[in-house]
């Protein structure tokens, strides 16, 4: 084309709402061009370059035998209701309603559809591995969408999906698209890192997050430089510091005046924060999203509570659990806001972070106004109902890989993998008939690249002052 025909009208300054310097190029140089909070309108040069980065995932997953097929953005919500996930994913999940009013969504991700596909579509072991991708528009209702196509509430993804016989099958499968997204990004030019992640919503055993390289990166990064660690905030797994060895002492219960932050309690008491008590107090809810229990959450004073590591092993989605009314809470479970410790309390879930365990001679909330209790002995005292790691690692905290001190850094995702094992093909009955005539379930994994997010995270690598 010739470049007087070409539309190349630019913008002087960006508007005052787009934060990142990536944002304001996309838009002054009219990649982008918003038309409401979180859609875009995708410029000629702006869906020339996405139809580039599309390209080379493409190739890369055509290169490993994945069949590309397209699927409509609309699913109907029994598949959805099938899988579980229709209300375990939470109010970002798109719902709309015909006019006959039946129930469907816009996809954020096709598990369910693809499980439906294969589970009509393929009844032989002949016909596995079997691997399927598409590169479309997907949609999450963000509650506050920003950064451009960082957060947007229409993006472009590619989603593959593989049906295998076995989990040694499947961690071939997964192999393969390993390699072929560290192909992608390698031909994108992304400064990118591969982190051990959370499966969140689309659930699964274990999941590799690719993360591009940013200060302004939404995902937090622990890393070692000593050995190969590297997992997301949310996955870090923390090593417990082992509790000190003294004699037990008596329960006692001290006057305290005006202390209900640890700070405080430290500063009048004299004692560190390594031996006090945090107490969190939460509500969960059922899937109607009505309150189902009272969750009192108890970690050493110097940590802070992992949210992600909470829930699941709570086993509820996110959105199923909020920080409870003290007021309420306190007449039915003996706790009082701002002194709450684990002496004593009542009709509550108790979980403990796994640090905790054989501590003695704690420093805890008393259950009473201006009062905490010493001497506080887990086992003795108080036990939990989960004991767990819920707690966060920081950096300079030991690797739990090598022990040396723990750095931290943040990235754009870019993409993630995931082991979904059986979770889909159980839930939906998907099946296939082995050498024996028998019925057997697939082990399933899904490999998301986030296309438009790529573009954002090419821009926010490359640029320099000029543009």
């Amino acid at each position: 084309m010739k470049l007087s025909r070409l539309h190349l009208k630019t913008l002087r300054e960006a508007p005052n709402e787009a934060e990142l310097v990536s944002h304001k190029l996309m838009i002054r140089a009219n990649l982008i061009k918003k038309e409401a909070a979180g859609i875009y309108t995708f410029m000629p040069f702006g869906w020339r370059t996405i139809r580039k980065i599309e390209e080379i995932v493409r190739q890369e997953q055509d290169r490993i035998g994945c069949q590309e097929l397209h699927m409509p953005h609309v699913n109907p919500s029994e598949l959805w209701k099938e899988s579980g996930r229709w209300y375990a994913y939470g109010p970002e999940l798109w719902r709309i309603k015909d006019r006959n009013g039946r129930d469907f969504c816009l996809v954020p991700t096709c598990e369910e559809l693809c499980t439906n596909i294969v589970k009509q579509e393929v009844s032989s072991y002949r016909e596995l591995p079997l691997q399927l991708y598409h590169i479309q528009f997907k949609y999450r209702d963000e509650a506050r969408p920003r950064y451009g196509l960082m957060r947007s509430r229409e993006f472009i993804m590619k989603d593959a999906y593989s049906f295998d016989r076995t989990p040694e099958d499947l961690e071939e499968a997964y192999r393969l698209q390993y390699e072929a997204y560290v192909r992608t990004f390698t031909r994108c030019g992304l400064d990118f890192r591969i982190v051990e992640a959370d499966n969140g919503p689309i659930g699964g055993s274990n999941s590799h997050e690719f993360s591009a390289l940013s200060n302004v990166g939404e995902s937090e990064i622990a890393y070692c430089e000593k050995c190969d660690m590297a997992a997301t905030i949310e996955r870090a797994e923390c090593i417990d510091d082992k509790p000190v060895d003294e004699p037990e002492q008596e329960l006692e219960a001290v006057y305290t005046p005006g202390t209900k932050t640890i700070k405080d309690v430290c500063d009048y008491l004299g004692v560190d924060e390594k031996k006090t008590i945090k107490a969190l107090m939460f509500t969960t809810f059922d899937q109607d999203l009505n309150p189902a229990d009272y969750v009192c959450v108890f970690i050493r004073g110097d940590r802070d509570v992992n949210m992600i590591k909470l829930v699941n092993a709570l086993g509820i989605p996110e959105h199923y659990i909020e920080f409870a009314d003290e007021d309420e809470m306190g007449p039915v479970t003996g706790i009082v806001g701002g002194f709450t410790g684990p002496v004593g309390i009542h009709n509550c879930k108790i979980v403990v972070d796994s640090e905790l365990v054989g501590t003695k001679n704690m420093v805890a909330g008393a259950n009473k106004e201006d009062h905490h209790m010493k001497g506080v002995c887990y086992g003795r005292d108080y036990v939990g109902d989960i004991v767990t790691d819920i707690k966060t690692l920081k950096e300079g905290d030991p690797c739990p890989h090598c022990g040396a001190p723990i750095k931290h850094t943040r990235g754009i995702e870019v993409g993630q993998i995931f082991k979904l094992g059986t979770k889909y093909s159980e839930s939906m009955n998907a099946t296939y008939k082995d050498e024996n005539g028998e019925d057997q379930i697939y082990w399933m994994g899904c490999y998301g690249v986030g296309v438009t997010r790529t573009m954002q995270a090419i821009v926010e690598q490359s640029h320099d002052d000029k543009g």
